[in-house]
């Protein structure tokens, strides 16, 4: 059965909860990436930060991303995977909470990300047709 650190992308960057916005989508920018999760002093993660965050949460209410912290824009909780969960448990996962994106841990350590992409490559095309039906879904 597969499982999560094996369709995973590891060495996930994280962005400190205590960097500004700015530099988050700097970081963004140079990864070539879309989100990126936000990680507090203790390494443990604290959210997710995605470009679409920057803009509907700093930018189209006229914060100051140089002074607007990452931290600021984190979750409650963050939605994570094990990294030793099963496809079968991410996808779940991902349905249940409309996540593109899982940061995969291993105890409380950040050990890469489980996006869509990854899925769709490890997953034959039926099971990728329903995850991305219910996520384009209401």
């Amino acid at each position: 059965m597969t499982i999560a650190r094996e369709i995973m992308t590891s060495g996930a960057e994280c962005v400190g909860a205590h960097e500004s916005v700015l530099d988050a989508a700097r970081k963004l920018a140079e990864l070539g990436v879309g989100a990126l999760p936000i990680c507090g002093s203790d390494e443990r993660l604290k959210g997710m930060l995605t470009d679409r965050d920057i803009v509907i949460k700093v930018l189209a209410k006229g914060k100051d991303p140089a002074k607007t912290e990452a931290g600021e824009l984190a979750q409650d909780e963050a939605v994570t995977i094990g990294a030793d969960d099963d496809v079968e448990e991410i996808l779940r996962t991902m349905t249940e909470h409309k996540v593109r994106r899982l940061p995969v841990i291993d105890g409380h350590q950040l050990v890469g990300i489980v996006a869509q992409a990854d899925v769709a490559r490890a997953l034959p095309d039926p099971q990728v047709g329903d995850l991305l039906q219910a996520l384009s879904s209401d």
